[in-house]
């Protein structure tokens, strides 16, 4: 009985979670939130040169294979022939499960957060194809198309982006 009851309730929390989730392609959660088992090995597809558009330009992410723990991702945002900043990204493994950590950097290399500080997104749910970080969803469409869904909070108020991204084939 007292197993049938632990079922029950992680099934009404995870339909409760579900229900308060406001976008449909990102999941957010509080900081003390479970993270999922998973290795890099899930989330290895993202490797390579991905070029997409968004915010009124050109996107473009490069991402190195799993080494050390950890994937390394860099990001620029360019509109009208101009850096408008970078992100420096990775993936770690951390505690059985995966983090994205992302710093943004001006145009000049200047951090947009202090020198300490950075973002955290940990893990919530992996499935095939999608890896969903709190507020940050990586999604697989087919082998060179992939789409990130990012919350953001621009004056108290959170909305979802969406960057489609294709593979940029190797010269």
């Amino acid at each position: 009985m007292k197993a049938l009851l632990v079922v029950l309730f992680a099934c009404l929390l995870t339909i409760s979670v579900q229900a308060n989730q406001p976008f449909p392609n990102v999941m957010q959660a509080d900081k003390h939130a479970p993270s999922p088992a998973a290795t890099l090995d899930s989330v290895a597809w993202l490797a390579g040169h991905w070029r997409g558009e968004a915010f009124g330009g050109i996107v473009e992410e490069v991402w190195s294979p799993p080494l050390g723990d950890s994937m390394m991702g860099a990001f620029k945002l360019v509109v009208g022939d101009k850096v408008q900043f970078y992100e420096i990204e990775t993936i770690m493994a951390v505690n059985a499960s995966l983090v994205f950590r992302l710093k943004h950097f001006g145009n000049d290399l200047t951090s947009w957060e202090e020198k300490e500080e950075y973002m955290d997104f940990p893990l919530l749910k992996l499935t095939q194809d999608t890896a969903y970080f709190n507020g940050l969803t990586l999604q697989r469409i087919d082998e060179n198309t992939m789409n990130i869904y990012v919350a953001i909070e621009d004056g108290g108020k959170i909305t979802e982006h969406k960057f489609h991204y294709k593979r940029v084939s190797s010269r």
